[in-house]
């Protein structure tokens, strides 16, 4: 049986020092925790107005919490999965592994200029795998 992982926000990518200070000050310090908080649009409006941000910011932090969840994802992964387009664990549960990999490789040609540091096929249709026991 797979369980969700959770991390220390720090872990979370993408997050400034300012940020992960203002998170914890609203008493977010997991990822758990901030996807407790933004469980539905009433909180995440109320924690993003606690924050002083922008809805936007809130909803990409909670979409990469939610993707950590998966262990083989992590915080790891869970920054190029968003990027590539698969912003939940739903969505990752529902989307072929050939569409999510040839998505990948094209993000890290595009930005990197480098095939070579794509996850491998089975590492993804592991994700995959460990999406659909979650969702």
């Amino acid at each position: 049986m797979i369980q969700s992982c959770y991390w220390k926000i720090e872990q979370l990518p993408g997050l400034s020092q300012q940020q992960e200070d203002n998170l914890k000050s609203c008493g977010v310090t997991t990822t758990q925790q901030l996807l407790v908080k933004t469980q539905n649009p009433q909180l995440k409006q109320s924690l993003a107005s606690q924050l002083q941000i922008h809805l936007q910011y809130l909803n990409k932090w909670a979409a990469l919490a939610d993707l950590a969840r998966i262990p083989s994802v992590g915080c790891q992964y869970c920054g190029l999965l968003l990027h590539s387009g698969i912003a939940s664990v739903l969505q990752l549960s529902q989307t072929p592994v050939h569409r999510i990999h040839r998505q990948i490789l094209r993000l890290q040609v595009a930005n990197l200029q480098r095939k070579d540091l794509c996850p491998s096929v089975d590492l993804v249709q592991k994700w995959v795998q460990e999406a659909r026991i979650l969702s």
